[in-house]
């Protein structure tokens, strides 16, 4: 088999190989004086090649090919490097873009469920939604840093969705907020979701009751709530929603046509959405 029908098979088996993938890259990186080859590896065949004919390779020019690719990568390992960045560059290009799809895909139910405590200004040009539990550490490094936010910005809707994962404290937080806010209202609720993600006790009738009346709350229609279908409707909705956008941790902010997986500082909060009010 000639040198000029065997380009076309090596090229078609470069672009299906890993390393030989890097080669084809690293043939874009040739100096000049390989050029008119790698051109002529490019150029179409002047006609074409058989299936079978990558079969018809014997084992010498398989082994010489190789053993070229190899030297190639060997003698330049950077064109590895500049592959894999390509590669990681288009693979987070492909995650954000399916990111953004699935949030348009469930955009009512991430900003406007009807049930999750809406707080910041209704009427804000930009809706931030945070997926917390109260017993994660980061949702807690973060809370006061998001409560800046939203009162200094003055026209962000912030909504908030009790999505507890951190085991059965947390399920109990979570009952007891979501009970409060159906027993009592959105302003006993935002006091309560304050106290909880400082409140380092249990959750047993006692320490419920007593954290019901250090808030000015009153205890038995909220203690009557606990457990109530209602309550798992919420919690329930939201987990299923959080498995529609793939969330698996805590906190999770989602704005439109960004999601924000885990802490993100109070800076770069501020610079995500100055960005999304400049587009």
């Amino acid at each position: 088999m000639s040198d000029s029908s065997l380009r076309p098979i090596l090229t078609t088996a470069v672009v299906t190989a890993v390393l030989t993938g890097a080669a084809v890259y690293a043939v874009t990186h040739m100096p000049a004086e390989q050029e008119v080859e790698a051109a002529a590896i490019a150029a179409p065949a002047p006609e074409a090649v058989p299936e079978t004919a990558a079969a018809e390779l014997t084992d010498a020019e398989r082994e010489n090919f190789r053993a070229e690719v190899r030297a190639y990568l060997m003698e330049r390992p950077e064109v590895l490097l500049e592959a894999i960045q390509v590669l990681e560059d288009r693979q987070a290009a492909d995650a954000a873009e399916a990111e953004v799809s699935m949030i348009r895909d469930n955009a009512e139910a991430i900003f406007n469920d009807g049930h999750s405590w809406v707080g910041g200004n209704p009427e804000g040009d930009i809706t931030l939604v945070e997926f917390m539990d109260y017993r994660c550490g980061y949702c807690r490094k973060a809370f006061e840093e998001v409560e800046e936010l939203v009162n200094a910005d003055g026209n962000i809707r912030f909504v908030l969705k009790e999505f507890p994962i951190l085991g059965e404290e947390s399920v109990a937080a979570s009952q007891l907020a979501i009970a409060t806010q159906l027993a009592a209202g959105d302003e006993a609720y935002k006091r309560m979701h304050d106290a909880l993600m400082v409140h380092s006790g249990g959750f047993d009738e006692v320490s419920v009751r007593r954290l019901l009346t250090s808030l000015d709350i009153e205890e038995e229609p909220v203690i009557e709530m606990l457990g109530s279908p209602e309550v798992t409707e919420v919690i329930n909705a939201n987990r299923a929603l959080a498995q529609q956008l793939q969330i698996t941790g805590t906190p999770t902010f989602v704005l439109p046509e960004t999601m924000l997986r885990g802490y993100v500082p109070l800076a770069g909060m501020r610079s995500i959405v100055a960005d999304l009010r400049a587009e």
